[in-house]
């Protein structure tokens, strides 16, 4: 067949008339979830909540020593806790068997039981050991050192720590050998090594994670309110058992929470990106 009269391969669409692309799945899944927001406000507006309690105690003092109580010990919590990552995942690498068991027992124990369990635990402590010290020299009674602060932050930390490690140790291996071995060629020490190579390196894989669990601390410590610590949940029950304002206390509670959540959200973005620089995010 000659090519003068061989079919055109591509029909003449130039007086077809182009129509917009119908999303009607979006559409409908947008009005359902609007729907869906409509009916939380109309029972929330609706409920009975006397709003003005709501601002009346957001700024209540007691409610206010609460929440620096809540940012100290989430504070505290989550330092110790890194600590006692950095050394359970430094010892999860180690060739030493004995010392890499330590680590496995340690992360296996913590992230196999409840935080509210260890917690108790922790505020129980006098019951198995009733003092502490070394017999003949020093001892003190258990009940009087084990404070429901330091209940919570030794649950806390501790159970932090199991979690931290694995974050940790998920950074370390992200470093190529090759660093490694450079390293040890110019003649570094294993701190050394550890200190300016490999944890600058490894922060970029860390920190998002880490951001996340420190975020999680601030809620966690809300677990804290049933040994008695008194943090802002357990500030706003102690006045909704004195008058009967609940939900108007939760409320309350749950307004801080998210505060102090969107305080630290942009922290931690800033963080990300000053460790990444040079790569894309």
């Amino acid at each position: 067949m000659s090519r003068s009269t061989a079919p055109n391969a591509y029909p003449d669409i130039t007086g077809y008339r182009i129509l917009p692309q119908r999303f009607w799945g979006r559409w409908a899944s947008a009005a359902l979830v609007l729907l869906v927001l409509a009916w939380l406000v109309v029972a929330f507006a609706r409920g009975q909540i006397e709003w003005q309690y709501v601002a009346d105690f957001l700024t209540a003092k007691t409610i206010l020593m609460g929440l620096v109580s809540t940012m100290v010990m989430s504070v505290a919590a989550m330092a110790l806790g890194i600590v006692l990552g950095i050394l359970a995942a430094v010892m999860r690498l180690s060739p030493n068997p004995l010392v890499k068991g330590v680590s496995m027992g340690y992360a296996w124990l913590f992230r196999g039981t409840p935080l509210i369990l260890q917690l108790l635990l922790w505020f129980n402590l006098a019951l198995v050991f009733p003092t502490i010290g070394i017999a003949g020299i020093w001892q003190v009674k258990t009940v009087t050192v084990m404070t429901p602060m330091l209940a919570a932050l030794l649950g806390l930390a501790i159970n932090q720590g199991a979690y931290t490690s694995e974050v940790i140790r998920a950074g370390l291996l992200s470093v190529d050998n090759g660093q490694y071995e450079a390293a040890k060629a110019i003649g570094m020490g294993q701190l050394q090594l550890l200190r300016r190579i490999v944890f600058p390196q490894s922060m970029r894989v860390i920190l998002p994670p880490l951001g996340n669990e420190f975020i999680g601390m601030v809620k966690l410590t809300s677990l804290a309110s049933v040994i008695q610590f008194s943090e802002i949940l357990h500030n706003a029950q102690n006045i909704y058992y004195a008058n009967s304002k609940v939900i108007e206390l939760l409320i309350v509670a749950a307004i801080w929470y998210l505060l102090i959540v969107s305080l630290l959200t942009p922290l931690q973005m800033l963080l990300e990106r000053k460790y990444s620089k040079g790569t894309r995010t």
